[in-house]
């Protein structure tokens, strides 16, 4: 499908023009100044991205899978760019100040704001270097035919990502990353709750058994591989031989396809306990007692207790540690995979997207489908983040 960048700029500018100019005349403002902002921000959004491509994916030769990608870059770029203007325009028409002044002490601040860039060289230069410059250069790859190693890389536009689009072994990689992570979270948090609660009960020696508890999180993925290998093993693991001298089975916990997924899970899950536990006692000790015992005293019986005045005041605890163990199962296990099940597993049942981009990068040596694979899970983690963040967060209550 051949499309004209004049007709893209134009779309981008009249989408711009249209949402500007709405929302100037919602805030009382010149509603021909947000149009003309709208166009200038709608226009450069639809080229954000579509430049450095040169406009490849509306070329002669391409299918209509690479138009498709490319209109959605377009609408990305056109989002990413009118959103903000947006919102600060509307700020401003309102007389909003961008950062609220309620509550905010005088003291300490810059009166010139130049002042505060030589403080700020340091953190900038750091994330410089060691984030915007690596993420950048992980955009860039995902465009190439790169080898690691190779003196050449060749532009090959947007292939590596759809290829990924059609590639069926790919989406059964991504379904089973949903899958294992989905019960590393549940469990985690579920067990660590329960765990939590009994410790935080006041029983001699308490201190000493949080303490334990906390433990396993200070191991790496790598150790808590290991271990589990040992206990794990099909041939002379702990688990087989107990459950074949007492019950007469045993599991392929690591070679057997459908078992090896759940041994990940469980090596996942004592491996994030420890954390989840140290935050959620935390989270108990700033439960109100009063309000326990009131209950008690109204004759609210222990788990209608624990249901309408704990839990409701742990939801920002809880939140938090969603978020927490969503990054830890969908980027963190690696470690943990390639120690029980080298190679991701008996047909591939522990491959996971993580998993995968390492794979295909640092064995296969095709970083350019490396660096569009990890680009595929950045953005499923940062969508499932705001999702979470749009819907449980309205949940979350914050004090009493």
């Amino acid at each position: 499908m051949i499309v004209s960048p004049v007709i893209l700029l134009l779309a981008g500018a009249a989408i711009g023009a249209a949402i500007l100019g709405f929302v100037f005349q919602r805030a009382g403002g010149r509603a021909l100044i947000g149009l003309a902002l709208g166009a200038v921000a709608g226009g450069f959004g639809s080229a954000l991205f579509m430049i450095p491509l040169d406009y490849c994916t509306f070329e002669a030769e391409r299918e209509s899978l690479d138009a498709t990608f490319g209109f959605i870059l377009v609408g990305a770029g056109i989002a990413l760019v009118v959103t903000p203007v947006s919102w600060l325009a509307g700020k401003l028409l309102r007389g909003e100040g961008l950062v609220s002044s309620t509550g905010q002490p005088t003291q300490g601040t810059f009166k010139h704001w130049w002042i505060a860039l030589p403080l700020l060289l340091p953190t900038l230069t750091i994330l410089a270097v060691f984030l915007y410059y690596p993420s950048l250069e992980t955009l860039r790859l995902s465009t190439m035919l790169s080898r690691l190693g190779a003196r050449r890389e060749v532009f090959i536009c947007v292939d590596n990502f759809t290829r990924l689009a059609q590639d069926q072994e790919y989406w059964d990689i991504v379904g089973r990353t949903i899958y294992i992570s989905f019960f590393i979270v549940v469990l985690s948090m579920g067990l660590s709750l329960l765990i939590a609660t009994m410790a935080y009960l006041p029983i001699r020696g308490a201190s000493i058994y949080r303490i334990l508890l906390v433990w396993p999180y200070a191991m790496s993925p790598a150790v808590a591989g290991i271990i589990f290998l040992l206990m794990f093993n099909p041939s002379g693991g702990m688990f087989n031989y107990l459950s074949g001298n007492w019950f007469g089975f045993k599991l392929g916990w690591l070679n057997d396809p459908k078992v090896a997924p759940w041994t990940i899970i469980i090596a996942s899950v004592w491996k994030s306990m420890g954390f989840n536990i140290l935050f959620y006692i935390a989270g108990l000790q700033n439960v109100p007692k009063d309000l326990i015992e009131a209950g008690a005293i109204d004759g609210a019986g222990v788990v209608r207790r624990f249901w309408h005045i704990v839990w409701p005041l742990l939801s920002p605890t809880t939140f938090f540690l969603i978020v927490t163990n969503v990054t830890y199962a969908f980027f963190e296990t690696y470690a943990t995979i390639d120690y029980l099940t080298p190679g991701g597993g008996p047909l591939q049942s522990t491959t996971t997207m993580m998993y995968r981009v390492i794979q295909m990068g640092v064995y296969n040596n095709d970083m350019g489908k490396a660096a569009a694979q990890s680009i595929v899970l950045f953005m499923m983690v940062i969508g499932l983040t705001l999702v979470l963040f749009r819907t449980g967060g309205r949940q979350v209550t914050y004090g009493v």
